[in-house]
């Protein structure tokens, strides 16, 4: 009985010294990474779609506001709240595409509302209107630090998926490359809109 436990116990030490050296503990550490990363671009995400519907009030009640452009960012909001961005998401790479799409999408509808609403007096002396404004800008400054911690914790991630011969102990327990943001939707989506309020001098 006693030589059985030692044996045991030999046995897990040795998986445990293979498991180490073949990447399997780094895989583990980085997956838990590229997830509390993921988690918190998500975080950003919904607290910009919690700040829309307040944006969209407002500017209903400015009297002729362009109604296009305010029907785009309601559709765009609902579209990109209507993907369900579960933990798989990340690993699958059509999904992952179709909801930064969405989320792009957004952004663009976003940032033509707030480019559109200097025209607007009425708005541009709503307190409220400036409230959310910042709000807003602040949002898509934290949604781009966001993705780029995302963006870098998917890199290691994905380099070490991709290294020999660590990349054996990848096959062998099916863990894949994760998708991240493309080059052009970074450029279209990580610089916050521009939102300027003041008219342009005239010449």
């Amino acid at each position: 009985m006693l030589r059985s436990f030692v044996r045991s116990a030999a046995a897990a030490l040795l998986a445990a010294g293979v498991l180490t050296g073949c990447g399997y503990n780094d895989f583990q550490r980085l997956d838990e990474q590229t997830k509390s990363a993921w988690s918190e671009v998500l975080n950003q995400y919904q607290r910009r779609a919690d700040l829309i519907p307040n944006v969209v009030a407002t500017v209903k009640g400015e009297a002729n506001f362009e109604q296009e452009t305010l029907t785009k960012v309601i559709e765009a909001r609902a579209k990109a709240t209507s993907i369900q961005a579960t933990p798989e998401l990340v690993n699958n790479p059509e999904a992952f595409q179709k909801f930064q799409a969405a989320q792009g999408e957004l952004s663009g509808a976003l940032s033509r509302l707030l480019v559109v609403s200097e025209n607007y007096p009425n708005l541009k002396a709503n307190q409220g209107f400036q409230d959310l404004r910042v709000q807003l800008e602040g949002t898509e400054n934290r949604i781009t630090v966001a993705r780029g911690r995302y963006v870098k914790a998917v890199q290691d991630y994905n380099v070490l998926a991709r290294s020999f011969p660590i990349n054996l102990t990848a096959m062998v327990f099916s863990y894949q490359v994760k998708p991240n943001f493309t080059v052009q939707n970074e450029a279209a989506i990580s610089a916050p809109p521009t939102v300027s309020f003041d008219k342009p001098a005239s010449k």
